[in-house]
């Protein structure tokens, strides 16, 4: 429960304004890359695949798009953050001001997630203008959104606290997040690949995330958007805890 409600919305607001100070950082790569998946994969594999799902190729891409800016800009907000704050020792600020775990956590939790939705609604207008994709269903998109940002801003605490130089926050992005997500489903349904690699979706969770706001858009899924919801709920659950147990021990906090 949040008591300090002025600290809160203080380490809120210190984290969107260091968003908001790397705004070149923050606003340019995802809607170039999202531009250039367009029109490369729109191109390459568009001419061939007519549509998916019953919708045109490129507005089959965008949800995976997406989802992709969503992971790593929360993912990136708060394991940067928390890192530099360790490295530069500034980290001891935080830890005099009368703040408990829940309100620390739940700051940066917050701060990631509203990074995540304001990259998503970059990428969503720029898909709306290039491909004409809206959601179907707003509510679930924007639960699906929160959820998935809630978990990658979670991990990214926990990482934060791990690493020990700035090479290991990218560990996770490099040899897990990345991998996973371009084999998730991002550019074709699991329904062209070969029966080896779409079991390897099945147990890929990010596959879920993709697929569910892929649903949003389409109104269609590979798998029932119930499973989808609870696999994204559960490790959102499972990564939070974590973060809130590390944060409450202290868990190289202490300098």
């Amino acid at each position: 429960m949040i008591e300090n409600w002025v600290g809160f919305h203080t380490l809120v607001k210190r984290e969107w304004q260091r968003t908001m100070k790397i705004l070149n950082q923050v606003i340019w790569p995802p809607i170039i890359t999202t531009v250039l998946y367009v029109f490369v994969f729109g191109l390459a594999l568009g001419s061939r695949i007519k549509s998916v799902d019953g919708v045109s190729y490129g507005a089959f891409l965008i949800p995976g798009l997406i989802m992709l800016q969503i992971i790593d800009a929360s993912y990136g907000e708060c394991s940067s953050s928390l890192f530099q704050s360790r490295f530069l020792g500034s980290i001891g600020e935080l830890l005099v001001a009368p703040l408990s775990a829940f309100e620390l956590v739940s700051g940066f939790l917050l701060a990631g997630v509203m990074r995540a939705f304001f990259i998503a609604f970059l990428i969503l207008s720029v898909g709306a203008v290039l491909t004409h994709a809206l959601p179907h269903v707003w509510w679930l998109a924007i639960v699906v959104v929160g959820l998935v940002a809630t978990l990658f801003s979670a991990l990214g605490i926990v990482f934060g606290l791990m690493a020990e130089k700035f090479d290991h926050i990218a560990v996770l992005t490099t040899f897990v997040i990345t991998p996973l997500t371009f084999v998730g489903g991002v550019f074709t349904s699991i329904t062209f690949l070969p029966p080896l690699m779409r079991f390897i979706s099945y147990v890929n969770p990010i596959f879920y995330m993709i697929d569910a706001l892929r649903y949003c858009f389409t109104l269609h899924s590979d798998v029932s958007i119930v499973l989808s919801l609870t696999v994204i709920t559960s490790l959102t659950a499972a990564a939070t805890f974590l973060a809130f147990q590390l944060v409450a021990s202290g868990y190289k906090l202490r300098l």
